[in-house]
């Protein structure tokens, strides 16, 4: 089975590939599969956290530290493979923000938070 990388911005995708110790072919399925479980949550996460930016289907929240080592135990993901999700989530919302002018700001919460892009 072959992964489109859902809402994440294909750059975003090689380059937490790259970091990670996930192939570039593993990863784009574990965003897909990721994504079928944050779909079902988005009126929840809605309600829970910090909203940073929504736009054409795609919605970007703030979530607290831990969230994808929780996320990743509950789909029986490895360290390895929910660890390169987080990243690919990470690196897409740098790239977000250099395009919005807000790449500072983006790259400051991202010392006290994690990110979780929904679309």
């Amino acid at each position: 089975m072959t992964g489109t990388g859902g809402p994440l911005d294909g750059n975003a995708i090689v380059l937490a590939a790259a970091k990670a110790s996930v192939s570039g072919e593993r990863l784009p399925e574990l965003v897909d599969r990721a994504q079928a479980t944050l779909e079902t949550r988005r009126d929840e996460y809605g309600r829970r956290y910090e909203c940073v930016h929504e736009e054409n289907g795609q919605v970007v929240f703030f979530v607290e530290e831990g969230h994808w080592a929780d996320l990743g135990a509950e789909l029986g993901l490895e360290r390895r493979e929910w660890a390169a999700l987080r990243r690919a989530h990470a690196e897409h919302l740098r790239q977000l923000g250099g395009e919005l002018g807000r790449r500072a700001e983006f790259e400051t919460a991202l010392d006290v938070r994690e990110v979780v892009v929904i679309g």
